[in-house]
């Protein structure tokens, strides 16, 4: 019995199944059918949709054909136009050029025939020039045989009478000129220049490269070397000077071409001596002190420079660096005394000429003011301190003064002329400046060799320490008028070839003496 019924149930599921099989195959051919269906739409649709865009791309083709076609043609009427026109100017030229040629050929003809005459005038003109030359050298014959002198010897003898004729006249033509311009203004700039001397006479003070400091007692020298010359090595390298202990009695040198330096080391020196203690970290701290020291005594040095020449408002780097110079040297002449003789001299001119007084002092007490660091800086110490005036807040006319007063720019203006005077007479004043007895001597030989080498000098003589030369010439080739050219010859040279402070005056003596004894 349960056999059965599951053989029924078997056959109930296998009926069931076959049934779902054969109603799912009937969906899915149903399905099948509706998608060719739709399949076969869409394709017709595609087809109908590509033949309409076939057609309308047909149409715009044919249409842009016929645009081109039409743009083609009309630059093809454009381009013929264009060509008559070019054929018709080309035309134009052409019969403009044959017009010309025709000109040209007759202007041709006309040149041909023009020079043939000119030829015809060439000849006739070379055959009158050489009837002309004969009779010219007809002529000079007659004359050498009238004067007895050759062409030559007239053209010379004529040419030293013309020469000898107008160097007189040249040398009187000078000296009128000179004689008139010396008369208005030789005499003013003496005056001036003597007033400036007169009313100022600075002293001076000789600068040397060593300074001497006394010691209490022989023992001291020993104590400054130290042991193994720790002490004078430390002392050395903390001044930057040379300290020379030799067998003077109780004497210490310090020598150093800084006197800025040696004055720091003399004050160091003498503390140490005083305290006793003397090893090398107590100089350095000794050192120390006295260059801040030093520095305030700097500014003081300039603020009572500048409280002297009556100068205010000047940057406090620069009243610093005028301070320096106090302890700087130029021919062994202090630096800062002559900037105070300079201002004050150009203090005077201006006040003479007219022109403002606290400006020229101004530039005058700062003309060397580059002399405070041109060991430091490279170049002239004039364009070192016109940029030192510059940098702080100096005018235009006072830095320009301070770079003109050598001549490393040429002076533009009446302060800068003034300053350059002022610097000389500052520097020629006699003593101001040392010379060695060498140089001297060579540049007094030298005076009177630049002299002697003039014809007609018979001999020179330099004088008053070479600030005049006296030159005597032989009267019988040397005439007067030769004499005043003479002068100014010799004092050329002299200014050509060689380099001195403030002038040299060139006198040249001609006189003719006749000796004669009563017995």
């Amino acid at each position: 019995m349960i056999s059965s019924i599951i053989i029924t149930a078997f056959i109930c599921l296998g009926l069931g199944a076959v049934a779902g099989i054969m109603a799912q195959r009937y969906f899915l051919n149903k399905e099948l059918k509706e998608s060719q269906k739709l399949a076969d739409k869409i394709l017709e649709e595609a087809r109908k949709e590509a033949a309409a865009q076939k057609k309308e791309a047909l149409l715009q083709a044919k249409d842009e054909i016929f645009r081109q076609k039409k743009e083609w043609e009309r630059e093809v009427r454009e381009r013929e136009r264009e060509l008559k026109k070019q054929e018709q100017r080309l035309q134009e030229k052409e019969e403009r050029l044959e017009h010309k040629l025709e000109k040209v050929a007759q202007k041709e003809s006309e040149v041909v025939a023009w020079e043939n005459r000119l030829a015809k005038q060439e000849r006739s003109l070379e055959d009158k020039q050489s009837e002309l030359q004969r009779l010219i050298e007809d002529q000079c014959k007659k004359l050498e045989e009238i004067s007895g002198l050759t062409i030559e010897e007239a053209k010379a003898r004529l040419m030293a009478e013309i020469e000898s004729k107008t160097r007189h006249e040249a040398a009187k033509m000078i000296r009128v000129i000179e004689m008139e311009a010396q008369e208005k203004a030789a005499k003013k700039a003496r005056e001036i220049l003597a007033t400036a001397v007169q009313r100022y006479a600075g002293e001076y003070v000789a600068e040397n490269t060593v300074t001497a400091v006394e010691l209490p007692s022989e023992d001291m020298k020993g104590r400054i070397i130290g042991r193994e010359g720790r002490n004078i090595r430390a002392l050395e390298a903390a001044t930057g000077v040379d300290l020379i202990i030799d067998d003077t009695p109780e004497t210490v040198v310090l020598s150093a071409y800084s006197p800025l330096r040696r004055e720091v080391a003399r004050q160091a020196l003498e503390r140490l001596i005083s305290d006793g203690r003397i090893h090398p970290a107590r100089i350095e701290d000794i050192v120390r002190k006295v260059e801040q020291e030093m520095e305030v005594k700097l500014r003081e040095i300039g603020e009572q420079a500048t409280f002297d020449v009556g100068v205010h408002g000047i940057h406090p780097e620069l009243v610093r660096l005028l301070g320096h110079l106090h302890y700087r040297t130029s021919f062994s002449q202090n630096v800062l005394q002559h900037s105070l003789e300079v201002a004050f001299l150009c203090g005077i001119m201006a006040a003479e000429l007219g022109v403002d007084v606290k400006k020229a002092k101004r530039a005058g007490l700062l003309h060397d003011l580059g002399k405070a660091v041109d060991h430091e800086v490279e170049g002239p110490h004039a364009l070192i301190g016109a940029d030192l005036a510059k940098k702080y807040g100096e005018s235009k006319e006072i830095v320009h003064a301070i770079a003109a007063h050598h001549e490393d720019v040429a002076p533009a203006s009446i302060l800068a002329v003034l300053v350059q005077a002022a610097d000389s007479l500052s520097g020629a004043r006699p003593g101001a400046r040392k010379e060695l007895l060498e140089n001297y001597v060579k540049r007094l030989e030298e005076l009177e060799n630049i002299a002697t080498s003039f014809e007609g000098v018979n001999r020179a003589y330099a004088i008053r320490a070479g600030r005049e030369l006296r030159v005597m010439v032989d009267c019988d080739h040397v005439d007067d008028d030769k004499t005043y050219l003479l002068c100014k010859d010799i004092a050329q040279k002299i200014e050509d070839n060689m380099t001195y402070p403030g002038q040299i005056k060139v006198t040249v003596i001609r006189e003719k003496r006749a000796v004669g004894y009563a017995k």
